[in-house]
């Protein structure tokens, strides 16, 4: 599918405010591809597709995941919203027909994985820092900077500010949030 025919079927799945930020992420993703060497294209397409499962209630998730056999972990099972990730990558492969890096892309954006492709570095850090977010987990402005230096000290400066947050109020730290960034600070030999 080209790029139109996936924004117009986004939009009939998503909110007006939802789609929004799709389209933020969208636009963040082509700019990333650019400083970083990925098909623009394709970094489009990933960015307005990212969240197309997100606005699935819990239980249309869990259904979901079951009828798709999408492996749920103890984590996902808590908080069924981390869910929507994994369903939409199963979707964009399925409708959209993307290829594993897209599909990674998606599956990943929320929590990070260890070896994250570059495809994958930028949709996460995309999707944090789009133009409508409002910052208020982390320091926007920073971030942004940041993200057109250097996307692996992007990625551990915003799963930082994740992690802290979630231990600011007593939430949930995906175990594969922690293996990214785990992975990225040994590969970027920043261990202190």
């Amino acid at each position: 599918m080209d790029y139109k025919e996936i924004e117009a079927d986004v939009k009939n799945i998503l909110s007006e405010y939802r789609f929004t930020h799709s389209i933020g992420v969208a636009k963040k993703a082509v700019e990333l591809a650019k400083i970083y060497g990925v098909d623009e294209e394709i970094a489009k397409k990933t960015g307005i597709a990212h969240d197309v499962a997100k606005e699935m209630t819990n239980e249309e998730m869990q259904k979901y995941a079951i009828l798709n056999n999408i492996e749920i972990d103890e984590i996902e099972s808590a908080k069924p919203s981390l869910l929507h990730g994994k369903i939409g990558a199963d979707i964009a492969s399925k409708k959209y027909g993307f290829t594993q890096d897209m599909v990674n892309a998606i599956k990943w954006h929320t929590t990070g994985r260890k070896n994250m492709s570059m495809l994958e570095k930028i949709i996460y850090v995309a999707d944090k820092t789009e133009e409508n977010r409002n910052g208020i987990r982390f320091d926007l402005e920073k971030s942004k900077e940041l993200s057109k230096q250097n996307i692996d000290e992007t990625l551990i400066f915003l799963m930082n500010e994740s992690i802290n947050y979630k231990i600011k109020n007593n939430g949930l730290i995906h175990p594969k949030t922690i293996e990214a960034r785990n992975d990225l600070l040994l590969k970027c030999t920043k261990i202190k």
